[in-house]
């Protein structure tokens, strides 16, 4: 191969250690919180588990990495190893920074800016009308009933009326989508999916963690809480390594389609594939990542949104792993930041507003919104600097 091909495959795996680098707090953060096992042992299982979820779970992550964001013809070898950097410094600096940002939204906005600057807007690949009418309509249908089944649950039990009805509807209107995907009833897939999914995802984590939660406290709530934590201290160990394992499949598929996408680019490849040493060496990085992971990003997650518990941090993980495993299974990169976030939220709610710190998810909510768009734009401005670089070099 070329050098400047190898550069990009090194850049590659670059871009998967820095996602555990950063990401090892998803998995190890409840189970840091609740000292179910210690930090390094943490770390050292969830970086084997990470490197095992490629194999375990599909690569239809890379697929659409490599894909289905932009037009396959847009993508040069430049494009993408620009890409790629622009993530890779977004990822590093939030994590010196202690911001769980989402790598896997790092890489799409990379992709985009990139593949705008060398093709223009006619680059990205965007799903056609009748796609955005069937999304309204399910997401009005389920909003409707979301506000009329919790304003009457809320109503039934005297509570706030108006503050059921938009929760319902907003909860609703979100769950829905994932629902009639599951379903068949919808397919969204690409770029869409993934912008959707951005506030999909953490709804999926709270609400399901929330309702799990209430059903493992009201099961539990006669036993001795020494008696509760011999119960979830193991599950919440295993919880957290096939979270561990989902995460491999979802985020860890970055490296794996933007190598991928790279061999087609250059010529290595003819058609889209995913050779045996990519998948396995994007396993080693991510998993190397996650041993060095960042403890700022662990210390945020695992103790500055709420307090956990061993039966509530079994609950967190187990509602965010089965939330990872769905959306792999349909090839969505979303944030497993959303989703374990999310989870974390949904379980201290429980106990009331005031249980949650509020200031640290707005904090992470904000950095999870202007993470696309902040790639597209560096990434834009990157492919435009080192191209002007290069006709002067080469004039």
């Amino acid at each position: 191969m070329e050098p400047l091909i190898i550069f990009g495959v090194v850049l590659a795996l670059a871009l998967n250690f820095v996602n555990g680098l950063n990401d090892a707090a998803h998995s190890i953060a409840t189970v840091v919180a609740t000292k179910s096992l210690s930090p390094w042992r943490a770390v050292l299982l969830t970086s084997l588990c990470n490197m095992l979820g490629p194999f375990i779970f599909t690569t239809a992550v890379a697929t659409t990495i490599g894909t289905a964001i932009v037009h396959p013809g847009s993508l040069t070898p430049i494009s993408i190893i620009v890409a790629m950097g622009a993530a890779i410094s977004l990822v590093f600096v939030a994590t010196r920074s202690g911001i769980p940002i989402s790598s896997s939204h790092a890489m799409v906005g990379g992709l985009l800016g990139a593949g705008i600057a060398v093709f223009g807007p006619a680059a990205v690949i965007v799903p056609g009308t009748a796609t955005f009418v069937d999304l309204g309509i399910a997401a009005l249908g389920g909003a409707v009933t979301g506000a009329a089944v919790l304003g009457i649950l809320t109503a039934a039990l005297k509570g706030d009326v108006r503050t059921g009805i938009l929760i319902g509807t907003a909860c609703g209107g979100t769950l829905v989508i994932p629902i009639l995907m599951l379903a068949g009833m919808l397919k969204i897939t690409g770029l869409l999916a993934i912008v959707l999914f951005i506030f999909i995802s953490p709804v999926m984590g709270v609400s399901s963690a929330f309702l799990f939660n209430i059903i493992i406290s009201h099961l539990f709530q006669h036993r001795k809480q020494n008696r509760v934590r011999r119960i979830f201290q193991p599950l919440h160990v295993i919880a957290c390594l096939f979270q561990a394992a989902g995460h491999g499949a979802n985020d860890g598929q970055h490296a794996v389609g933007v190598i991928a996408a790279l061999l087609v680019s250059a010529g290595v490849l003819s058609t889209f594939s995913i050779p045996p040493w990519v998948l396995l060496s994007s396993a080693v990085a991510i998993g190397l990542g996650t041993v060095f992971g960042g403890w700022d990003v662990v210390d945020k997650m695992a103790k500055k949104i709420t307090r956990i518990r061993p039966y509530q941090g079994f609950t967190a993980a187990t509602a965010g792993s089965a939330t990872l495993a769905m959306v792999t299974s349909y090839g969505v990169p979303v944030s497993s930041t959303h989703v374990i976030s999310g989870a974390i939220v949904g379980v201290g709610v429980t106990r009331g507003k005031t249980a949650v710190q509020w200031e640290v998810v707005r904090e992470m909510m904000t950095a999870w919104v202007i993470t696309i768009p902040l790639a597209l734009v560096v990434s834009y401005a990157g492919y435009l600097i080192v191209s002007t670089f290069m006709n002067l070099l080469f004039l």
